[in-house]
C-alpha cells in the first residue's frame, strides 16, 4: 500500500517527480519517492545509515559491498 502523498508527490515535489522521472526514462522508485517525502523523517537518517554501511570502516572493499548490494536488489527485483 502506497500514500497517494508519496505517490504523487505534494508541493514543489509533484513538479520535481515528473522530471525525475522524464530525466531517468524510467518510473522514480519507490525508495526515492519515500526519501523525498519526507526527508527530515527518513531521508537524512536513512541516508546517514547507507553512507555508514558502505562507506565506513569495514573488513570488504566499497566495490565488494556495492557488489553485494547490486546482487541482493536483484535477487530481490529492485530496480536499483
Amino acid at each position: 500500500m502506497r500514500l497517494e502523498s508519496v505517490r504523487r508527490g505534494t508541493g514543489i515535489k509533484r513538479l520535481l517527480l515528473p522530471v525525475m522521472s522524464w530525466k531517468v526514462r524510467a518510473r522514480v522508485p519507490d525508495v526515492v519517492r519515500t526519501l523525498i517525502h519526507r526527508p527530515a523523517f527518513f531521508g537524512k537518517g536513512y541516508n546517514a545509515w547507507i553512507q555508514a554501511v558502505m562507506r565506513g570502516p569495514s573488513p570488504w572493499s566499497v566495490w565488494e559491498r556495492e557488489l553485494f548490494a547490486s546482487f541482493t536488489s536483484r535477487c530481490n527485483a529492485c530496480v536499483f
